[in-house]
């Protein structure tokens, strides 16, 4: 069998009981850092690990016992980090009743061990992470200790007295269908990243904060990135009119090339780059002022929620202060497609912004 017809996908809508691939996560109220302690050896953020602590280790003991419930699901790949678990689940035929009863079952496990953590008697007695004197047989024990107190604490303590307890997981894991087997790679990656990222953040905290309120011009935008961007003196667009790729798919592809080549080479010769980057053309302008490390500036047709950060290479250069991405509306959490509105608008926003330069910006 070859390797697409091995996977069955969702179709939107429907139950989530056939063969499929999941990426679940799972967050801590408040975000907590009670999983695990993020540390970065010589401040280089590429070596940073996640220590656990007894409840991450149990909660990661909690995960891998889903195929013992589940035997059609396989976790593929996990990542802890001090507030949330990623996971990838690979359902591999169909489920009497889909992956919302596999992942409500390790939710109610995670909630029972987040109570227990919160007694007294388990508090008290166990560190908050590993030291590097009992670092693999003292967090056993402690993690063995926490289980034993969630399987019997409701018991012990009585209906009323268990439910006032914080349960540390408050609100269900997060699922993901993939669409196709190919974000597989991608996923993956984005999981292993997380340490990586977290401590860059950390490092350079100021690169990734949300910032409210800039004006430039009459507007005003929310960013994340370099707002220094905005005190240069030189800006242009990229915006790839529809007659170049008319032409280009009638067979006269110059001047669609020689317009790329032209952006290319201002942001060569220190002119900061402003669009939105919709269409393919521009993505791949972008692409190069990625690879070629120039400075730019990003329009988004979304706002920034809570802890967000920039996917992969725009996360580099984000961090390394190539980048500010800009918003003038807020998030909204439902919003799934960009609107031909909303792409006329952005571009018209890059054209105010690389007319007025630095005339009125505040960052």
């Amino acid at each position: 069998m070859a390797d697409k017809e091995k996977w069955q996908w969702q179709t939107p809508g429907t139950a989530w009981k056939g063969a499929a691939l999941y990426h679940i996560t799972m967050t801590v109220t408040d975000r907590q850092p009670v999983l695990g302690g993020l540390i970065t050896p010589n401040g280089d953020p590429a070596k940073t690990f996640v220590v656990r602590t007894a409840l991450g280790d149990a909660l990661v003991d909690c995960l891998m016992s889903i195929p013992r419930h589940h035997p059609e699901v396989q976790v593929l790949h996990f990542c802890l980090m001090p507030d949330h678990l990623h996971a990838v689940l690979y359902v591999q035929r169909s489920m009497p009743k889909g992956i919302g009863t596999v992942a409500r079952g390790f939710w109610q496990a995670a909630k029972k061990l987040g109570r227990a953590i919160t007694t007294p008697s388990f508090a008290n007695s166990a560190p908050s992470f590993i030291t590097p004197n009992n670092i693999r047989e003292k967090l056993k024990e402690e993690s063995r200790q926490l289980q034993t107190l969630a399987a019997t604490l409701r018991e012990q303590m009585g209906d009323e007295a268990y439910y006032r307890l914080a349960p540390v997981f408050a609100e269900m894991p997060f699922i993901r269908p993939m669409a196709h087997y190919s974000q597989l790679p991608n996923t993956i990656r984005y999981i292993d990243m997380n340490p990586q990222r977290l401590a860059t953040k950390r490092l350079k905290p100021g690169f990734f904060r949300v910032q409210k309120s800039i004006t430039i011009g009459d507007r005003s935008y929310d960013g994340v990135g370099n707002v220094a961007l905005l005190m240069n003196e030189r800006y242009a667009t990229v915006h790839i009119r529809h007659l170049l790729v008319e032409q280009a798919t009638h067979g006269m592809t110059e001047p669609l090339r020689n317009y790329k080549n032209s952006c290319v080479l201002k942001a060569r010769g220190g002119v900061v780059m402003v669009s939105p980057f919709i269409s393919p053309d521009e993505k791949q302008v972008m692409q190069v002022l990625l690879r070629e490390q120039h400075p730019f500036i990003l329009l988004t047709d979304n706002g920034f929620r809570d802890y967000y950060k920039p996917a992969d290479a725009l996360f580099d250069a984000c961090a390394e202060g190539r980048l500010l991405i800009l918003s003038p509306w807020p998030y909204d959490s439902g919003k799934r497609h960009i609107s031909r509105a909303d792409c006329v608008a952005l571009n018209a926003m890059a054209e105010e912004i690389a007319e007025q330069g630095t005339v009125g910006a505040t960052p």
